[in-house]
């Protein structure tokens, strides 16, 4: 039984989501598990095979106990040792995976400002519940780096109270599902302190939240709340979606004087790329495809999506171009409407409800500033429900690259 929480003794085996036979890779998730804190879902921590299950459902194991065998060559059970701290990413060209960037990332702003603190729901002794935040806890003690109890409202008042004060705070939210709790304290307070004080007193909060389906967590931990704050004035929305960007976006986050939702993609975790130590400035979208035929923009897993799609296209002789937005407030205007006037359609590609959605204001951005340019654009979203638990439900609810290229060859094929 891996370490969970600080406090944690024991462990309830709520549901083994990967059985007997089944391969898993690293960052996929194992089993469901039920502490004294809270319900969190455990990740691989690297590629193998699940040989037998010692602790069924329902059963209850103590901490350090076995609650089941691995087979595959270089695979080992978790060690329940505390995480020690690692350098690091300082070197150009690292392979890193998303998960590591984020940890470097708030490493590297500890280490280069004495203001920066970092807490939440077991991101310190049980290095975060996604494996995000190992070693900081023992690297920078109790004072900059320590849980909280489980309350997002106290832990957003927190973050307000101790940024007005002097300090940076880095806040994580633990699923973005619960950001509705922080909603007065980001909404009325955060946002507008700047511009209630005439500009005197700056907000410097970075709120970090896990969101997206796909990980078979059920509809109340699998949303995007994107679109829940993206009408708020004062507030900045980053969305990464590789390893390099997330460590970068990151660091620009802290470092910006407003408070910043930063949103990690929960199937991204495992994503691994060179992380080359450039900066990204926050509002700055990328053109990862250059094509001429179609322009599709997204952002977090569906930037992935999009680049599966844009290939399966070139079979049919459709060349697409994908620009990853990075942030999604700001809007990289210029970029989007660049990319327009070379290819002249506009698809954009949301995992979020399609009514209210952000894919919604890129639309009208493009009408509003490439009309001209424009012969077609339309969303490519999920559905106006809730996220279902069942796999292949919830694989169809989620935008995936089969169906976003089907969807750009029809409409294609009726102009």
């Amino acid at each position: 039984m891996p370490r969970l929480s600080d406090s944690m003794e024991e462990g309830t085996i709520l549901q083994w989501l990967k059985q007997p036979g089944e391969p898993f890779a690293r960052g996929e998730p194992l089993v469901e598990i039920e502490t004294d804190k809270a319900t969190v879902v455990y990740e691989a921590e690297a590629d193998g095979v699940i040989a037998s299950v010692l602790v069924p459902d329902g059963g209850t194991v103590r901490l350090g106990d076995p609650i089941a065998t691995l087979s595959a060559e270089g695979v080992e059970p978790a060690s329940t040792a505390p995480p020690t701290a690692r350098p690091a990413a300082v070197a150009d060209g690292r392979t890193t995976d998303f998960r590591t960037a984020i940890r470097d990332a708030l490493d590297e702003a500890l280490a280069a400002d004495d203001r920066v603190v970092f807490f939440g729901e077991d991101v310190a002794v049980a290095g975060g519940v996604f494996a995000a935040t190992p070693g900081l806890f023992e690297k920078y003690g109790p004072t900059r780096v320590f849980d909280t109890p489980i309350s997002e409202l106290a832990l957003a008042g927190a973050a307000f109270g101790s940024a007005v004060s002097g300090l940076r705070p880095v806040v994580e939210i633990m699923f973005g599902d619960f950001l509705g709790l922080v909603m007065d304290s980001l909404v009325n307070q955060m946002s507008k302190y700047w511009f209630l004080t005439q500009g005197e007193v700056s907000v410097p909060v970075v709120i970090r939240s896990v969101v997206g389906g796909g990980g078979r967590f059920g509809a109340i931990h699998s949303q995007m709340p994107v679109s829940w704050f993206t009408g708020v004035p004062g507030v900045k929305i980053v969305a990464p979606s590789t390893p390099a960007d997330a460590k970068a976006l990151l660091r620009s986050a802290i470092e910006d004087d407003n408070p910043v939702l930063f949103f990690e993609h929960k199937r991204l975790y495992a994503l691994e790329s060179e992380v080359d130590g450039q900066r990204v400035p926050l509002g700055e979208a990328a053109v990862v495809r250059a094509g001429h035929d179609v322009t599709i923009v997204s952002a977090m897993r569906g930037v992935h999506e999009s680049l599966a799609a844009a290939e399966t296209l070139t079979a049919s002789g459709v060349d697409a171009e994908v620009v990853d937005l990075r942030t999604i407030r700001p809007l990289d205007r210029a970029t989007i409407l660049d990319s327009l006037a070379k290819t002249n359609r506009l698809v954009v590609v949301e995992e979020g409800p399609l009514t209210g959605g952000w894919a919604g204001e890129v639309l009208a951005l493009a009408t509003e500033g490439g009309l001209g340019d424009l012969d077609d654009a339309w969303r490519i979203a999920t559905p106006d429900s809730p996220i279902p638990y069942s796999p292949p439900l919830e694989d169809a609810h989620i935008p995936g690259a089969e169906r976003i290229a089907s969807e750009i060859l029809a409409r294609l094929g009726s102009r």
